[in-house]
């Protein structure tokens, strides 16, 4: 089998110029691929990066406060409630997570300072270390501490509406805000964010009720260390809903997570690199094609030297080694001179569309994505030097000699 391989390599050198020619398809084909999957690659990668933030790997752990009769949604008189001892119970029993803390939410309209105006603010009952879990900064005067009531800390775009100036939100801070009749005080402005799009307010978990009302319900906020983790952290978090409540623990509590956005994203960009390596596929098929002509050539240039082998003892089986060994140097080749092409078209479209759009774009070079392509370019090479290889090595000896 060794001589086999340096007949046919040694083959390839006596006609360079046909050999390279033979490679284009495949350097087209891979190079093409590589690209593809490298840009895929990167942008799925952004993609991601844009998209998960504690929202995406946040998992709500809510009372269930109303129940479905006869089409109506109906509040129930009893429901359970969530505290300090179920968020240390999940804490335990979900590995996954990297907190849990009690967290509630409402509307509120409030009439800012000196002015008969109403507006909606999104306030949010919050334990004081969401600031480090949310990744918050304060960007003039404090965060709460855990002995703080009646404050509030306003986003920038709220601080703005309170100080009347959205340019001088800073002095919104030592202002009050009033939240159904109660009176809280601006301790804090958080910096701004790009997605402010709403007028936020925190305040103290154990203040929640004084800004939204009596009637406002807490739920758990649990926290995945990773996206991956958010659908293995609720299976355990049911489980542990499950043991607690028993097996209708569906109508005490509810777990929601949107990870699945992440994944539907994931998914998208699948199928996209799915249906691009198919179309460029094409190309190396081509280039297949074009292998199995020059194998089929040299098959009928070197008949007399085939018969000659098989005379002093050369097996079909060599004949077929050294002409696949022909086949798969071609697309070798080939994959690796498309490889670096396909890397390089990558990085230059990147660099191209960071220019363009301003966004951070860059190419991906995974080993998945170089493997791929050099195993599919063996194939290739596998599959369409076969019938050329068949040929030569089915030759009669007698009749190969006699070939002119």
């Amino acid at each position: 089998m060794r001589n086999s391989l340096l007949v046919g390599i040694d083959a390839l050198r006596a006609n360079p110029l046909r050999t390279v020619l033979s490679t284009l398809g495949v350097v087209m084909g891979v190079g093409a691929m590589v690209s593809v999957l490298s840009m895929g690659d990167g942008v799925e990668r952004y993609a991601r990066e844009r998209l998960v933030s504690r929202d995406l790997m946040s998992i709500a752990v809510s009372p269930t406060t109303s129940m479905r009769v006869d089409g109506q949604f109906v509040r129930k008189d009893e429901f359970v409630t969530l505290g300090a001892a179920e968020a240390a119970e999940l804490l335990a029993a979900v590995p996954e997570l990297a907190g849990a803390s009690l967290t509630a939410q409402g509307a509120v309209l409030v009439v800012m300072p000196g002015t008969n105006e109403p507006r909606g603010f999104l306030v949010r009952g919050v334990e004081v270390e969401v600031a480090s879990l949310d990744s918050l900064v304060v960007a003039q005067g404090r965060w709460f501490t855990a002995t703080d009531t009646a404050v509030v800390v306003l986003s920038s775009r709220a601080a703005g509406v309170v100080a009347g100036d959205s340019t001088r939100g800073a002095e919104a801070i030592g202002k009050l805000v009033t939240f159904r009749g109660n009176a809280h005080t601006v301790i804090g402005v958080l910096s701004p964010t790009e997605r402010e799009e709403l007028l936020g307010a925190y305040v103290p978990v154990g203040d929640v009720q004084r800004a939204l009302g009596p009637r406002t319900v807490l739920q758990l906020q649990l926290l995945a260390r990773q996206i991956e983790d958010v659908d293995s952290a609720v299976a355990h978090a049911e489980r542990w809903a499950e043991g607690r409540y028993g097996k209708e623990w569906k109508k005490e509590v509810g777990i929601i997570s949107r990870a699945g956005i992440v994944q539907q994203v994931a998914t998208a960009m699948r199928i996209f690199k799915m249906l691009m390596v198919a179309i460029t596929g094409v190309s190396l098929l081509v280039g297949g094609v074009g292998i199995m002509n020059v194998l089929l050539a040299s098959v009928a240039e070197r008949t007399r030297e085939i018969g000659i082998r098989k005379a002093m003892g050369a097996r079909d089986r060599d004949i077929l080694v050294q002409f696949l060994a022909e086949s798969v140097a071609i697309t070798s080749f080939g994959a690796g001179i498309g490889v670096a092409l396909g890397l390089a078209i990558a990085f230059a479209t990147a660099a191209i569309m960071r220019l363009q759009t301003k966004a951070e774009v860059q190419a991906a070079v995974t080993w998945q994505t170089v493997g791929f392509a050099v195993v599919i370019s063996v194939l290739i090479g596998l599959v369409f030097g076969l019938y050329p290889a068949r040929r030569a090595a089915k030759l009669s000896p007698i009749d190969a000699i006699r070939h002119e």
